[in-house]
């Protein structure tokens, strides 16, 4: 018999060592899992903001590291719009709360505000055990939802918010990804027609190829500030109506990566729209709190739909989202969002429930997070001079960003950028001359990718192919976004102008 092998080593046979020898001889066996295997729905999905490009920036920096020489020192991620990477201090307020629940016997220290310690507790005793630990429910804590309703009809000037309509969602992204696995069905020519701005951001195609939904493009307008016009919807839809079922229409506003906000003549023009063609409507309103431009204003297609009159509200179909991601909060990483969905229909209700149980529940600590920001302190509480300053502080700071980023695109010939009204990329016109066309066609890539790569090895700045995003044919742009503190923009886009002047030179 073996002898008894020492704890944690495993005593092989030599007549066993040899057989695994000759196994591991033979050709190892043919994966299960390939290229060719794999679902191919996942396989057409393509994702801009991590993509390539990103891949690209990552061995960069790991070369740094390494300590290869490059012109630069730093790669400069201006791919995605993650603010606390960048450098956005978090909100105090939010961050006590959070760390109140998931810490609870902070709750009898002093250094802890009263106001912060009051909507903890409120949090808490809405989770099993008092613990965020917990499985919530599916569609969320109760009190949060409450929150969220008061927070929409305070937002949209008392326009009833219902408590039931609103479902907690793992950032919007689940949400929006959940709300149209729902809506897909059909095959053939009847299959379903998802309608979605371009340029747009690709959570959206990615999402449509993972369903293996039917993609249908309606162009923003680049010489109108990336207005949406109600005649391009309609040429969109006529067109689409010949190969696919087109029944849902995605609406981005302030838009990503364009950031247009749009007005309320507009809005009622695609509400009019979506009530006219049966389509369902999906409001993605993440940015609603990045508003800059004077004159601009954040309106809810909510809102709007109200004042429009019963026979709208009463049978749109509408879904909108919001999130901790964005706004002045950037809280990213919680994962924190909601979705309010009304005029479902309530056998859908109950398919929507039984879809979200599946994933059991959102986060709680996110949960807990998109409560402070729909439920942020007020006049009176001790936290609200603090609270306040800090999120004009954030928002006041990104405006400039916006103007800064503007006019000095602006000045770079080659170059045009419309104003950024909104959220926190620019998108910029570049043009590409033929000379970089070809050599792009020659490496095999789209013409602004190749662009968007010489940027990234010459100058480490990283942002993404407006190829990425969707843009008219002929039409070359990227996103990045403006998220960097003032002096490192500033030098970003030197940099930039830098290189563009150097581009257009080489390949004039």
């Amino acid at each position: 018999p073996p002898r008894p092998a020492r704890e944690g080593t495993v005593r092989w046979s030599s007549a066993a060592k040899a057989s695994a020898v000759k196994i591991n001889e033979k050709a190892s066996r043919e994966k299960i899992l390939t290229l060719e295997s794999m679902n191919p729905q996942v396989k057409a999905v393509e994702y801009a903001v991590r993509g390539p490009i990103v891949l690209k920036a990552g061995e960069i920096e790991k070369e740094l590291r390494k300590g290869i020489k490059k012109p630069f020192t730093e790669v400069i991620k201006a791919n995605i719009g993650d603010a606390h990477a960048m450098g956005q201090r978090p909100i105090t307020f939010l961050r006590q709360v959070v760390a109140l629940c998931t810490y609870p016997n902070l709750l009898d220290s002093p250094s802890f505000p009263e106001d912060a310690k009051k909507r903890a507790r409120r949090i808490l005793q809405g989770c099993g055990g008092n613990s965020l630990g917990s499985y919530s429910a599916s569609q969320g804590i109760n009190c949060i939802r409450e929150d969220v309703a008061s927070y929409i009809e305070r937002r949209d000037g008392g326009v009833p918010a219902d408590p039931d309509n609103i479902y907690l969602t793992t950032g919007a992204s689940d949400g929006i990804a959940t709300i149209l696995k729902i809506l897909v069905s059909g095959g053939g020519k009847s299959r379903t027609g998802v309608m979605i701005p371009i340029p747009q951001y690709p959570l959206y195609s990615a999402a449509i190829s993972e369903l293996d939904a039917i993609q249908v493009n309606y162009y923003l307008d680049e010489e109108n500030c990336w207005a949406l016009d109600v005649n391009e919807l309609r040429r969109s839809l006529n067109e689409a109506k010949a190969y696919c079922n087109p029944k849902v229409l995605c609406i981005i506003n302030p838009g990503n990566p364009t950031g247009q906000v749009q007005n309320r003549k507009c809005i009622e023009d695609v509400i009019h729209f979506a009530w006219e063609e049966k389509l369902f409507l999906l409001a993605d309103e993440v940015y609603q709190d990045n508003v800059y431009s004077e004159g601009c204003q954040f309106h809810s297609f909510k809102k709007i739909l109200y004042e429009m009159g019963p026979e709208y509200y009463n049978n749109v179909e509408l879904a909108s989202f919001h999130s901790t991601s964005k706004g002045y909060m950037g809280e990213c990483g919680y994962r924190g969002g909601y979705m309010e969905v009304i005029n479902l229909h309530p056998e859908i209700k109950g398919q929507l429930v039984k879809l979200l149980s599946v994933r059991l529940c959102p986060p709680v600590s996110g949960q807990a997070a998109m409560d402070i920001v729909v439920n942020p302190p007020i006049p009176g509480e001790e936290s609200y001079s603090q609270f306040i300053k800090e999120k004009e502080s954030v928002l006041n700071n990104l405006a400039k960003k916006a103007k800064l980023t503007e006019d000095m695109f602006n000045k770079v010939p080659g170059i045009h950028c419309n104003p950024l009204q909104g959220a926190m990329y620019a998108f910029p016109r570049i043009f590409i001359p033929s000379k970089a066309i070809e050599e792009a066609k020659a490496h095999k890539m789209a013409p602004d990718m190749f662009y968007c790569m010489k940027l990234l090895e010459e100058t480490g700045i990283c942002v993404v192919p407006g190829s990425g995003f969707g843009q008219r044919e002929g039409s070359y742009h990227f996103r990045m976004t403006i998220l960097p503190p003032v002096e490192k923009l500033k030098i970003l886009l030197e940099k930039v102008k830098d290189f563009h002047i150097k581009f257009l030179e080489k390949y004039a």
